[in-house]
């Protein structure tokens, strides 16, 4: 029988507007990726970059309490696309940090090491996206010493 590859579906999950949901948000992700024939290539990045994005999204959303972030992961082409949505409607922004802060680099992390990333109100203007789009690391074989 011939075996076709068929795309991954996109995965959605609402999580608790805590910070103790962010392991559960990386611990999710990790699942998704081992379904991935070549997820690991995304693995320390991709969890990198949606700790951040969801960290910021509990620590600094102006939506209320209540309300549940929800995570979105799902490959496009090549790259993987991770989305946290929130209710708030603050857009993250860059911000210089001096050598003493002790927050404040979140974005800074994600600049660096997501091929691209942005945010995105939501129709209607309740909520906000944030995106980042994760390329996949060089597989084994390919790196070179």
């Amino acid at each position: 029988m011939l075996k076709t590859h068929r795309r991954p579906r996109m995965f959605v999950a609402r999580l608790d507007s805590r910070t103790e949901s962010t392991p559960l948000a990386r611990y999710l992700l990790r699942a998704y990726l081992s379904g991935l024939p070549s997820g690991d290539r995304y693995c320390d990045t991709a969890e990198l970059l949606l700790g951040e994005l969801f960290a910021n999204a509990v620590q600094h959303s102006d939506a209320p309490d209540d309300c549940h972030i929800e995570v979105r992961f799902t490959v496009t082409g090549s790259r993987l696309r991770l989305e946290v949505h929130d209710a708030g409607t603050k857009h993250p922004s860059l911000r210089a940090s001096s050598p003493d802060d002790e927050h404040g680099r979140g974005l800074l992390l994600v600049n660096e090491l997501a091929e691209r990333w942005g945010c995105t109100s939501l129709p209607g203007g309740i909520g906000k996206y944030v995106w980042a789009l994760v390329a996949p690391s060089p597989s084994p074989a390919l790196v070179t010493a």
